[in-house]
């Protein structure tokens, strides 16, 4: 038997001004064919997943359709329609198939749809019909709809933050997939929708308060009517009538098991409200405590989350570095016109620099300084260990690594740079344990590459298009009342 596999993934920041095109996802990848297995076959991916589960169950894996861009702005309207367009092409080429696995994130916002995920994947289940089998991942980040569950026959969302579990989702998705097929079972699911914001701080599943919950879906699970169950945290930073937290449950042909046990779980959250409002830590008092800690500190940059959409050219935490007078500290910083500067310049040239704060007001203001131009690297890299994301090769673009003549040392790329992988800063020569503060522009996604080489990790109350505190962001869809915004 067939089956095919389609991947569309985007998270769409709404509070980003810049817009995210067609251009945005060539960067990432549009692949069909046989390029999404040579690509992703061997990944950490859930498409990897995919493929590894439906060998095993001795299914025809038809790779169809996958396009990505990393996280920016919303969608705009002809790319959704060119993506769209492209995918539903490809799929009319690939014949008969006997199910779908489909890999959507569950935060893609468009300009002409705010509920991106859940447009195409009605369209897909219009092109193969109600009979075909439909099951699929989601991030845990998602926003789901109810557009996304009624379109699907299950959904399995990645259940570790940072996302390490992605190609082992995957593999759980397409073993459904051959159970359904053979006819062992029929899977119903059901949603419920607290009226509950989890900040993004409070998101990390291995930690309280979260661990606990997790440990209570897993015990649920012995349960053999139930196939799986889901808690989506939610993406705060996409201003959306779904933002916020959900649960989904999947039985085996028992839709009301799998609606009550859902709604429980729903009501467990909003008893344990009051445990995921965020801890928020300033940014001077960061950069203090970090200097009396045990050298490599990570802080954080929650409002410059480059996995969450942001510019990564946030200068407020350098800005901060350098008053406070730490002299051993790693930044990363965004900036395409500096990189060519620099390069323009050459390796041991010094030279002043304008870094950083280029995009917009929102994350602090250009840092000035005299610097020497330390190396020169194409930004190419790979890694080999499972990393949030499920990715293996990165590309920052140009990049230039730099030292102020008081002391920092910071990275330039021209392109963003999701900072998942200290590959990022070995391929250019820099070590990770020289320093006494390294900053990682996100919240979670950088822990699994940074907490093995730093004594602390934390997280910054940083302003920005990402940022922890939610009472910044203005919402004009979100759902009313949601939690902490109003008192439920």
């Amino acid at each position: 038997m067939r089956v095919g596999i389609i991947a569309l993934q985007h998270e769409s920041n709404t509070f980003l001004g810049t817009p995210t095109t067609w251009e945005d996802f060539e960067k990432g990848a549009i692949l069909t064919g046989a390029a999404i297995r040579e690509q992703y076959a061997a990944s950490h991916h859930e498409v990897g997943g995919f493929f590894q589960g439906l060998e095993e169950a001795g299914l025809q894996a038809v790779p169809i359709f996958l396009a990505w861009a990393p996280p920016s702005g919303v969608v705009t309207g002809p790319t959704l329609n060119k993506l769209l367009g492209a995918m539903l092409a490809e799929l009319k080429q690939a014949g008969d198939l006997a199910g779908v696995l489909v890999a959507p994130h569950g935060a893609a916002v468009a300009e002409s749809c705010r509920d991106m995920d859940g447009a195409w994947l009605r369209e897909l289940r219009s092109r193969v019909g109600p009979l075909t089998p439909i099951v699929g991942t989601l991030d845990l980040h998602a926003n789901l709809s109810e557009e996304m569950v009624r379109a699907t026959d299950a959904l399995i969302a990645y259940r570790t933050n940072p996302h390490l579990d992605q190609r082992e989702r995957g593999r759980e998705a397409a073993r459904l997939m051959a159970r359904i097929l053979r006819g062992e079972v029929r899977p119903t699911q059901a949603a419920a929708f607290p009226p509950l914001a989890i900040n993004i701080e409070r998101q990390g599943t291995a930690a309280s308060p979260l661990r606990a919950c997790y440990e209570s879906l897993d015990d649920m699970l012995a349960d053999k009517h139930i196939i799986s169950n889901s808690l989506l945290l939610g993406f705060p930073y996409a201003d959306v009538k779904e933002m916020g937290s959900s649960v989904l449950v999947v039985t085996n042909d028992n839709p009301d098991l799998a609606a009550r046990l859902a709604h429980e779980v729903a009501e467990y959250l909003i008893a344990q409200r009051e445990a995921f409002v965020g801890h928020l830590l300033d940014v001077d008092e960061a950069v203090e405590k970090a200097k009396q800690l045990p050298s490599p500190v990570c802080l954080l940059d929650m409002g410059d989350n480059v996995g969450g959409g942001s510019p990564g050219d946030g200068t407020v935490l350098l800005e901060s570095i350098c008053r406070h007078g730490v002299h051993k500290a790693f930044v990363c910083l965004y900036d395409p016109e500096a990189v060519e500067r620099a390069r323009k310049a050459g390796i041991g040239a010094r030279l002043t620099l304008e870094m950083g704060g280029k995009t917009d007001k929102l994350h602090g203001s250009p840092i000035s300084a005299s610097v020497r131009v330390r190396g020169l690297y194409d930004g190419r890299y790979s890694e080999t260990q499972a990393r949030h994301g499920g990715r293996t090769t990165y590309d920052m673009g140009p990049t230039v690594v730099v030292e102020f003549d008081s002391g920092p040392t910071v990275m330039l790329t021209s392109r963003r740079a999701l900072p998942f992988s200290l590959e990022q800063l070995r391929c250019c020569h820099v070590d990770p344990t020289a320093f006494h503060i390294l900053v990682a522009k996100g919240v979670h996604a950088p822990v699994a590459a940074y907490a093995p080489v730093c004594s602390h990790l934390l997280r910054v109350n940083t302003p920005g298009v990402t940022t922890a505190d939610l009472g910044r962001l203005e919402y004009h869809h979100r759902r009313q009342p949601l939690f902490p915004f109003e008192p439920i």
